[in-house]
């Protein structure tokens, strides 16, 4: 594929956002540490980069609890062996495929979260991901996703070309239903909405529609501002092969593109938030080699968004995290794979980030009615940690409930 048509990107934007607001977030600092006003001051110059693992990741064959004979119990043939694994303590190890994450676990800028769910859990792939997206409880059912009721809250600054951009995925997900947002998947879509112009008959016929027509065209205007020229914005970063490595060269890409409506740079940032899919967890058989190699994808894949994002100079105000809609069952189906399950571990890695090991490890003795592992750590308390000490929002106020931010970020 030709540089030109790799940087192609496409916007197609179909909700009504609200107005821009004049100012970025301003956090509460009352009873903050100076250290710790300093990062939420930043506010939206802190940039966050989701990476939804779809599907619902196997958890117990990713961060493997390889010193509990239950675990080989429940696991006779897709158990991974002793003498494979890489072990972080005396009880915990990583998937072989994740080796390329070492030097960040060494380097203390990668934390696993475990035991991450929710109450009553879903096991619907439909239902679970709105769960997750919306930050609902399990019974309740919301409009926005969670990151559209940040910006409600608290907009990004009007030189931001968008609040965020989807990239390898058509479903906006926590940006659905309100947020600014630029989806890019289809360039041959992205030249078609480029070119559309809203006639003088259709704002007589139905202004409300040709008022949203109107909205989609600046979206679609600004996601062109971020698309890199050729011969500008070389990184000298090596991507990882594959789509999800070209996904993240592709955000790389927005990122050093970003600049404001008059062409002055904004610290090469354009947008709040990013959100990357990695597809293919669904692995309800022959689980060995396919999770191996979707492991090895988001390995590989970390290694380059960190390096070009420290060529990018972002590297230290950037946070970037795993979600899934759920885990798998701790024993092993017939097919050599797993079934839908409740808890899974998450990483979470930037410059900032204080590496190590949080939540509540597997205990496999202790399985449910369902043969699932209890929650450990609610899916909002990470969200609380990106809206309050990272962000420097009133995370109460998005989430509708008070959860205690992770101690996982470093001043």
């Amino acid at each position: 594929m030709k540089r030109r048509d790799f940087l192609s990107i496409a916007g197609a934007a179909l909700w009504l956002p609200r107005a821009f607001a004049a100012q970025s977030a301003q956090p509460q600092q009352s009873g903050l540490s100076p250290a710790d006003a300093a990062m939420r001051s930043r506010g939206y110059d802190n940039l966050l980069i989701l990476v939804e693992l779809k599907g619902g990741n196997d958890g117990l064959n990713t961060v493997i609890p390889y010193a509990d004979p239950t675990y080989y119990a429940l696991r006779k043939n897709i158990g991974l062996k002793r003498e494979q694994v890489i072990q972080l303590d005396e009880r915990t190890a990583l998937h072989p495929s994740l080796q390329p994450l070492m030097p960040l676990w060494q380097s203390q800028q990668l934390a696993i979260v475990q035991g991450v769910s929710y109450a009553q859990p879903n096991l619907s792939h439909f239902r679970s991901i709105e769960i997750w997206d919306t930050a609902s409880r399990s019974d309740q059912y919301l409009r926005e996703g969670w990151l559209t009721r940040a910006f409600a809250q608290h907009a990004v600054p009007p030189g931001f070309a968008a609040d965020g951009v989807v990239i390898g995925s058509a479903e906006m997900g926590p940006l659905a239903n309100g947020a600014r947002a630029i989806a890019l998947v289809n360039p041959a879509q992205f030249v078609k909405a480029a070119r559309l112009a809203t006639p003088v008959s259709l704002h007589e016929r139905n202004p409300e529609l040709a008022h949203i027509l109107d909205v989609e065209n600046d979206i679609v205007k600004a996601a062109d501002r971020l698309r890199p020229r050729e011969g500008q914005f070389p990184l000298k970063t090596s991507f990882a092969p594959g789509a999800f490595g070209a996904s993240i060269k592709t955000a790389m890409q927005v990122l050093a593109a970003g600049d404001t409506p008059q062409g002055a740079p904004v610290n090469g940032q354009g947008v709040a938030v990013i959100r990357l899919t990695l597809n293919g967890f669904d692995t309800h058989q022959n689980q060995p080699g396919q999770q191996a190699a979707l492991l090895k994808q988001l390995a590989e894949g970390f290694v380059s968004l960190k390096a070009a994002l420290v060529e990018l100079g972002r590297w230290n105000d950037t946070l970037v995290m795993t979600y899934a809609e759920f885990g798998r069952r701790p024993r092993e189906n017939q097919s050599n794979g797993t079934d839908h399950g409740t808890v899974a571990p998450h990483f979470v890695m930037g410059g900032r980030v204080r590496g190590g090991l949080y939540g509540a490890p597997p205990v496999l003795t202790q399985l449910d009615g369902s043969g699932n592992l209890p929650v450990g750590v609610d899916f909002r308390q990470l969200y609380a940690t990106v809206l309050g000490p990272w962000w420097g929002l009133d995370a109460t106020a998005v989430l509708q409930q008070r959860f205690e931010p992770m101690p996982l970020l470093r001043a």
